[in-house]
């Protein structure tokens, strides 16, 4: 690593630390499990991962993804002990799948998609923090499925915080706000002083001054319940509660296999997503080895199982973080990693005083970075198949979750390459000569029960008393279903009239 990227590096840590801090934290608490495990997995996930990973801007870490799952998880198996062995074989899986070359799976998401999932990450990081900026606070950080913990659902959820509006965190959250505009003006980013002082780091600071200067005000006081929640960790004692560790009597159980072998697909699924996206991101456009970093993610994930943390995946949104801050190396993740280990064992009071609006603030501006106004209009200039399958990959994510609405948005692709196979895989002409009417059909290379139709409309067309030439000088393959069509037409075309020239077609 240059020493000259340091600063860079070093700032950027800094930013991804921030915003992963609220987040490891709160989808433990989510997953209704230790607080420390959401640190445990963040760690792991920036240093283990991103040593053994080729990719240069993903940081991995707990996924908000994963947390149905987990709950689901921990209610089937009876205890997070045993869960927690349940991670340690996905993360076996993860590393076979790596050895098996499943990454290039991820080669074959069409882009539409993947950039359908940066904005609807972005959109959903700005509906759930909405409620958090104005100190509404009932549905914990990291929380990222449609139907939430508390009852409510993304939209409602917005109404309802109206009736429980906290003065202090909103006017925090309102300067906070303020301060991200000022920090991205040339006049502060170019500044000697200001430039080595990132934005977010500057937001969390005025927030711990605020929250002090309001404790002496009824009306502007912040509660503790509107503020960062660490795990109380003052000696080796205190390490050791919030620690917990894989019971593996289990193993002999089908529902303890299913449950692993679901997480290590389910991650895997969701890392080759994020990568892809991360990549698209990423300014110098590299291509992550995939294969290595399903290895890498499998080997996190088994010491996580071991140590007692949350499974790992890449995680859009502190990559995201992490690109937008202005990383060079890896060594920004590591920093990360570094500073969520030592801050919640050292000054856990200091943190304790952040307030979530103000965090909110960072993750809505790394909200709306991702889903820029001018992406849509790309993809709507692209034409129907670009843009559709963009809006629904969008839309499904709203009111469902990530792999839903990529997998919509996958479906509709196919949708259109399926309809431009039977429209466009054909060349046919019909032109009269001396008076008879003749029409000419090329078969493409492969044909497939999908040309079946166009076959048969094709067909239906040619008229009596005509000729017809059927051309497979270049085709190599023809389905059963396709090729029983062309027999069926020759067998009737002499009712007709209709004479049948075959080349190169073997009948």
């Amino acid at each position: 690593m240059k020493s000259n990227t340091f600063g860079s590096d070093l700032k950027a840590g800094v930013v991804v630390f921030l915003v992963a801090l609220p987040l490891c934290l709160g989808i433990a608490m989510a997953c209704n499990v230790p607080l420390f495990s959401g640190i445990i997995s963040g760690v792991i996930g920036g240093i283990l991962v991103s040593i053994l990973s080729g990719a240069r801007y993903s940081v991995s870490g707990p996924a908000a993804g994963l947390t149905s799952i987990v709950i689901s998880a921990i209610a089937t198996l009876g205890s997070y002990e045993i869960f927690l062995a349940a991670v340690v074989f996905a993360g076996i899986i993860q590393i076979l799948l790596g050895l098996l070359k499943a990454g290039g799976l991820g080669n074959y998401i069409p882009n539409a998609v993947i950039k359908g999932m940066l904005a609807g990450i972005g959109i959903i990081l700005i509906i759930k923090q909405i409620p958090h900026l104005f100190g509404y606070d009932k549905d914990p950080e990291g929380d990222m499925e449609f139907f939430q913990l508390d009852g409510e659902n993304s939209f409602t959820e917005l109404v309802h915080m109206i009736n429980f509006i906290t003065p202090g965190s909103l006017l925090i959250g309102i300067i906070s706000f303020a301060l991200l505009i000022i920090c991205g003006k040339s006049f502060y980013k170019d500044h000697k002083i200001f430039t080595n002082l990132p934005a977010p780091l500057l937001v969390v600071i005025v927030g711990i001054l605020l929250t002090i200067a309001f404790r002496s005000s009824v009306f502007l006081q912040i509660e503790s319940q509107h503020l960062v929640s660490l795990p109380e960790i003052k000696d080796f004692g205190d390490l050791r509660a919030n620690l917990a560790f894989p019971d593996f009597s289990f193993m002999g159980n089908v529902k303890f296999w299913t449950i692993a072998l679901t997480i290590g697909l389910v991650a895997s699924i969701e890392t080759l997503l994020n990568i892809e996206a991360t990549d698209k991101l990423d300014p110098d456009k590299n291509e992550t080895n995939s294969n290595r970093e399903l290895f890498a993610q499998g080997a996190g994930n088994i010491l996580a199982g071991l140590v007692g943390g949350l499974p790992v995946t890449s995680v859009i949104v502190r990559s995201s973080a992490n690109i937008n801050s202005g990383a060079k190396t890896k060594l920004s993740i590591i920093i990360h990693a570094l500073l969520l280990l030592i801050s919640v064992i050292a000054f856990p009071g200091l943190l304790s005083l952040i307030p979530n609006s103000a965090l909110a603030a960072i993750l809505i501006v790394t909200g709306f970075k991702l889903t820029k106004i001018p992406i849509f209009k790309e993809q709507f200039k692209s034409g129907l198949e670009q843009f559709l399958p963009f809006v629904i990959t969008i839309i499904v994510m709203l009111l469902t979750d990530l792999l839903k609405g990529v997998g919509a948005g996958i479906l509709i692709s196919v949708f259109f390459i399926i309809r431009d196979n039977i429209k466009f895989s054909f060349e046919s002409s019909s032109d009269t000569i001396d008076g008879k009417l003749y029409y000419l059909l090329k078969l493409p290379q492969h044909v497939t029960f999908f040309n079946k139709g166009y076959l048969i409309r094709f067909f239906e067309k040619i008229k009596p008393h005509s000729k017809l030439i059927i051309d497979g000088s270049i085709n190599k393959k023809i389905n059963r279903d396709a090729k029983d069509v062309i027999s069926d037409f020759i067998s009737t075309a002499k009712h007709k009239q209709i004479e049948v020239e075959l080349i190169k077609y073997n009948d």
